[in-house]
């Protein structure tokens, strides 16, 4: 199977391929999703094959409405609804108790909870509205690989195991939602994104962060937080803010190896980066460094003798938290220390 790149155009093409438990890859605003009807459990089923996802990850379910939320939903709080006013279309996922039997568990991973997202991504929407159902979608990738942020990454990854890939350019966020679990007494951010802690408690008062962590036979509610994400070949190090950058381009001026930096445009120009540097800019600000990071990872996985990539840390605050929660995954938490970095 050659998977077809379909064309803004060509939605309903897209829609019928949904409708018939195929699977189609759809952008949003903040990076493609492999779409499959949420109520086809062997459509679903086959979201896992092809990404190589294990199967205890539970999916977001994508919807263009807030009455196709309450078409599966237990109940939504008010505060819920309050959260879907101001932020729907956008970036942000909100966990519910669902209705027993509203979804089969390989898209629950057997809790009574769904997460349900309406983008902010008009084709997609009309590619919900068209299928006439609900769609996972999970980042449309290799599991554990960078996520995508253009149809051709996606393209990269699962060519030939899925049926087509709606094209809309670039994503403009480039990091996944923000994942908020409404489901608890106290709502708590199982994931950072675009939408901010600051941003959320400014509509419905005090939340909290997750500082859980998922274990061995645990399944996690929300994507992101057991296995291993957006890690390319390479390792990479996460370079603090205060360190000097010049002793990070010395340390690869001594590398028999290629090495690949991500930085603000303005580091890049006051670097004097030896010959086995490959340089890629993160932009002006965290906003750009955001939407380009899993694109610069990606970049250095198809030079095959970059075996190390340096990358800016950002402050962790607001859009700096969603940007160093990835970072740190696709670091695995190894940060560059010129005394220890082999």
């Amino acid at each position: 199977m050659n998977t077809k790149v379909y064309r803004l155009s060509q939605i309903d093409e897209a829609a019928a391929a949904i409708r018939r438990g195929e699977l189609v890859a759809f952008p949003t605003e903040t990076v493609y999703g492999l779409g499959a009807d949420a109520t086809n459990e062997a459509a679903v089923k086959n979201v896992y094959l092809a990404k190589g996802r294990p199967s205890d990850n539970p999916l977001i379910v994508h919807v263009n409405s807030v009455k196709m939320v309450e078409q599966y939903a237990a109940e939504i709080p008010e505060n819920a609804r309050k959260l879907m006013a101001k932020f729907w279309p956008g970036s942000l996922t909100i966990i519910l108790k669902v209705k027993k039997g509203a979804f089969s568990k390989t898209v629950t991973g057997g809790l009574s909870t769904v997460a349900f997202r309406f983008p902010d991504c008009q084709p997609t929407l009309d590619l919900i509205a068209k299928a006439g159902v609900p769609m996972v979608g999970p980042s449309a990738n290799t599991s554990g690989k960078p996520s995508p942020t253009t149809a051709q990454h996606v393209y990269h990854d699962l060519n030939g195991k899925i049926t087509g890939i709606l094209d809309n350019g670039p994503t403009r966020v480039g990091v996944e939602s923000t994942v908020l679990d409404m489901s608890t007494d106290t709502p708590v951010i199982l994931r950072p994104g675009a939408v901010t802690k600051h941003d959320i408690e400014s509509v419905i008062g005090s939340i909290d962060l997750n500082h859980h962590k998922v274990g061995k036979n645990e399944t996690p509610k929300a994507p992101g937080m057991k296995y291993k994400h957006y890690a390319p070949s390479a390792q990479v190090y996460i370079v603090d803010e205060g360190t000097d950058w010049e002793q990070v381009a010395k340390w690869i001026s001594e590398q028999p190896f290629d090495v690949g930096v991500m930085a603000e445009g303005r580091i890049l120009k006051q670097l004097s980066l030896p010959m086995n540097a490959v340089q890629f800019s993160l932009g002006e600000n965290v906003n750009d460094a955001s939407a380009r990071l899993f694109d610069g990872l990606r970049a250095f996985d198809d030079q095959h003798n970059v075996k190390a990539i340096v990358t800016q840390a950002f402050p962790a605050v607001d859009l700096g938290r969603a940007y160093m929660n990835r970072l740190n995954k696709s670091a695995g938490g190894v940060h560059f220390d010129p005394n220890q970095v082999k």
